[in-house]
C-alpha cells in the first residue's frame, strides 16, 4: 500500500528518533511559527528547546500542548506530552489530572462517540537555518513557545466536546489517573518493528502519533499478510498484560511513531493500588477478543451483527499455562472454548498409545464435540503455549444457541466433522502399528 509523503513533523520526529534534537527543532519552530494552535509543534519545539537549554523556561509551553491535546480530542498524545514532561524534571501531576478530569466516566466533555478526524500533514515548512548555533536556536524556540502559550490562553479551552476513548473513557478518574501515569513515552523512526509475531511480549502500546502496519504470516502464503494499519488511540499487544502467549502479529511503524508502553510488571502494581482499573482493562481485552474472534472465526462470523452483544455477555476469560490441560478425553467438558491467543494440541488417547491429531491456534472452537454430539470428549485439548480463551460454560450453552439458532447449525457441522477426522487419524494409528508387527 503506498505511503504518505512524509509531513514536516515527520521530518522533525526522525531527526529526534535519529539523535540529532538541533534539526528537529529547528523543523518543530518553523511549523510552530506558522501555526501556534499545533499541538505536536508546540510539544516538539518545548521539548526539545528544553534539552537544549534550560528545561524550566519551557514548562508553560510544555503545559499549553498537553491541554491542547486534550481539546483536541487526542488523549494518548496529551498523556505520552505529560510523561515527557516528567522525563524532563517538569511538575506533569496537573497535566495528568487535567487529562483525567477530561477523559473520564462521566466526564461532562464526552459527548461524541466518533473518534475526531485525523489531523492532516499540513503544509511543508521550510527548516530554520543549520547555521543557527544553539544558544540562538534555543533563544528562537523559547520565544515561539512563549507565543504559541499566551495565543493558546485566547482561545477557549476545557469546554469542547470531546470523543470517548477506548478503555480510558470506561474509567472513573481515580482509576484513569492512575492508569495514564503508568505509560512510559517510547519515539521510533518509521520501519521500526516492535512487535514480532511469536515473541513473547510483556508490554501494551497506545499509538500517540503516527501509523502502524500490521501483519502475520499464513501456512498459505510464502511471505506475511497485511492485516491492518493503525493510527493515533489504537491499543496494540494488550493480551500481552493478561497472558505470556506468544505474539499473534508483527507490528511495525509506517512513519515515525511516538508510542505509550504500559509494562505488565507496571500495570500488576496499578491494579493493586485500584482494583476496579484490573476490571475495566479484563472487561475491554474481553471485548477486543471477541472482536477479533468474530473476523476469523466462521462459527462467529454467522451471528447477526445485531445480537453479537447479546452473545459476547455470555463468555468468560480463562487462561491456561503450557502443559494444562482444557479439556480431557473420556470426560464432560467444561464449555465452549475460542482460542483467543496461544495454541493447543488436540491429543487422541488408545491403549498404550497416543495421536497428535491436530494443533489449533486462534479462532479455533474446541469442546463442540462432546456439547453437540452429547458425549464424553473424544480427545484430550493441551495448551502448547500459555493460552488465552473465551468460555461459553455448559451452563449456559443451550441458551445461548436457542438465542442464536445458526451457532448451532454451525457447531453441528463441525463437530460432526471433527468427530470423523479424529476417527480416521486414530484408526490409521491402528492400523500402521498393526502392520508394522506384523512385518
Amino acid at each position: 500500500m503506498g505511503d504518505k509523503e512524509p509531513s514536516s513533523l515527520d521530518q522533525a520526529l526522525e531527526a529526534w528518533a535519529s539523535g540529532d534534537v538541533p534539526a528537529a527543532l529547528r523543523v518543530a519552530v518553523a511549523v510552530l511559527e506558522g501555526n501556534q494552535t499545533d499541538a505536536l509543534a508546540l510539544f516538539l519545539s518545548a521539548y526539545l528547546g528544553g534539552k537544549l537549554g534550560e528545561p524550566k523556561a519551557f514548562a508553560d509551553g510544555l503545559r499549553a500542548a498537553a491541554e491542547r491535546a486534550i481539546d483536541v480530542g487526542n488523549l494518548p498524545l496529551a498523556i505520552a506530552i505529560s510523561a515527557f514532561a516528567r522525563e524532563l524534571g517538569a511538575d506533569a501531576a496537573l497535566l495528568y489530572d487535567a487529562a483525567a478530569t477530561a477523559y473520564a466516566r462521566g466526564s461532562n466533555r464526552i459527548k461524541r462517540q466518533a473518534p475526531p478526524a485525523l489531523p492532516t500533514a499540513g503544509p511543508r515548512v521550510k527548516a530554520l537555518p543549520s547555521s543557527l548555533d544553539k544558544a540562538v536556536l534555543g533563544a528562537r524556540a523559547a520565544k515561539a513557545v512563549r507565543a504559541a502559550a499566551e495565543h493558546l490562553l485566547t482561545l477557549p479551552s476545557g469546554e469542547a466536546p470531546l470523543p470517548a476513548a477506548p478503555l480510558f473513557s470506561s474509567l472513573d478518574r481515580d482509576a484513569l489517573r492512575t492508569l495514564i501515569e503508568i505509560f512510559e513515552p517510547k519515539l521510533l523512526a518509521s520501519g521500526q518493528r516492535f512487535v514480532e509475531e511469536g515473541a513473547v511480549g510483556a508490554e501494551a502500546y497506545v499509538i500517540a502519533r503516527g501509523e502502524v502496519d500490521v501483519s502475520r504470516h499464513t501456512l498459505r502464503m510464502s511471505g506475511p499478510i497485511h492485516l491492518a494499519r493503525l493510527g493515533p488511540g489504537a491499543l496494540v499487544g494488550e493480551m500481552a498484560l493478561l497472558s505470556r502467549a506468544p505474539r499473534t502479529a508483527t507490528v511495525t511503524t509506517a512513519s515515525p511513531v511516538i508510542l505509550l508502553v504500559a509494562r505488565k510488571r507496571e500495570l500488576d502494581r496499578a491494579v493493586t493500588k485500584t482494583p476496579a482499573l484490573g476490571r475495566e482493562f479484563a472487561e475491554h481485552c474481553r471485548r477486543r477478543m471477541l472482536d477479533n474472534l468474530i473476523r476469523t472465526s466462521p462459527i462467529l462470523h454467522s451471528v447477526n451483527p445485531t445480537e453479537r452483544a447479546d452473545l459476547v455477555q455470555r463468555f468468560t476469560i480463562r487462561t491456561f499455562e503450557p502443559g494444562e490441560r482444557l479439556i480431557t478425553q473420556g470426560r464432560a467438558t467444561e464449555g465452549l472454548f475460542l482460542v483467543a491467543s496461544g495454541e493447543v494440541s488436540i491429543v487422541h488417547h488408545e491403549p498404550g498409545d497416543k495421536t497428535v491429531v491436530a494443533q489449533l491456534g486462534p479462532g479455533e472452537v474446541l469442546g463442540e464435540v462432546a456439547l453437540v454430539l452429547r458425549r464424553p470428549a473424544n480427545a484430550d485439548v493441551i495448551a502448547n503455549h500459555p493460552t488465552v480463551t473465551l468460555l461459553l460454560p455448559r451452563e449456559r450453552f443451550l441458551d445461548a444457541v436457542r438465542a442464536h439458532p445458526q451457532v448451532f447449525v454451525d457447531l453441528y457441522e463441525l463437530a460432526s466433522r471433527r468427530d470423523d477426522e479424529t476417527s480416521s487419524v486414530a484408526g490409521l494409528e491402528t492400523a500402521d502399528l498393526d502392520e508394522s508387527v506384523l512385518i
